[in-house]
């Protein structure tokens, strides 16, 4: 139960419990009704009335909703933290050695909003990362643009040696050209100066989530620094879908 619906049920058993006082007060719909309900059950009224000071002073389920929220979050973290761990353990195989705290594991779910209604953009809800540095910059891609954006267009696995990209692509004219031969999925659906600002994260992989329906929902992704060829592989790609599979039985409810 989520916690929105624990308190909706608790406003719904203080609201009826309040219509059935008034309506029994003002002989709502008729006091021949009312009087054959309490005929010898006085006591009802005893019942609503701890009815409405219960769901509405301890608003029990609304409690309960939360206690199972809590619990529930933490396994889900837990379970992130031990692929996370896993993923860790594979950038031991790149060369120079990368710094544990570059890597960063990202989850984004598809979302729409007042600035745009018709348009919905991937929003990240969480960010893994042991260090501080790189900064998480702001980035809300729509469909086709970023990595993640591809893994949405496509709702299949999406990755970019961004680092090859960038010493292949020095200036706006190259990237033009090169847009304009290979398309826009080649450069990520981005324009020159939105490639200069996420170009120093040189290796990036996605993965879709998925609903039961089999529609994009989000995805997750992982970055790097450098070091695209030395992760790139099934053990990687286990890891992140293994913990899609776990993300898209959770629905976003925990994260």
């Amino acid at each position: 139960m989520r916690i929105a619906t624990g308190k909706t049920l608790d406003r719904f058993f203080v609201l009826l419990g309040t219509l059935l006082l008034a309506g029994r007060q003002y002989d709502v719909p008729s006091k021949a009704f009312w009087t054959q309900a309490f005929a010898g059950r006085s006591w009802l009224v005893l019942i609503i009335i701890a009815t409405i000071g219960i769901f509405g002073a301890l608003t029990p389920l609304e409690s309960y909703a939360s206690r199972r929220t809590v619990e529930r979050r933490t396994a889900l973290r837990n379970q992130i933290f031990v692929h996370f761990g896993r993923l860790l353990r594979l950038i031991r195989r790149i060369r120079p050695q990368l710094d544990a705290e570059d890597f960063g594991l990202h989850v984004w779910r598809v979302r729409r909003s007042l600035r745009h209604p018709l348009r919905p953009r991937l929003i990240r809800l969480a960010t893994y990362r042991l260090g501080t540095a790189p900064a998480t910059r702001s980035f809300s891609p729509r469909k086709g643009v970023g990595v993640v954006g591809l893994c949405w267009k496509s709702n299949a696995e999406a990755s970019v040696n961004v680092e090859a990209l960038a010493k292949l692509l020095t200036s706006p004219q190259q990237f033009d050209a090169y847009r304009s031969q290979h398309g826009d999925d080649a450069v990520m659906g981005l324009t020159w100066e939105d490639f200069t600002k996420v170009k120093h994260r040189g290796a990036v992989f996605a993965s879709p989530i998925r609903n039961g329906r089999g529609k994009f929902i989000g995805c997750i992704s992982l970055d790097a620094a450098y070091g695209f060829a030395a992760l790139d592989g099934t053990a990687l790609w286990r890891e992140i879908n293994d913990l899609c599979s776990i993300l898209a039985n959770d629905g976003f409810d925990h994260i």
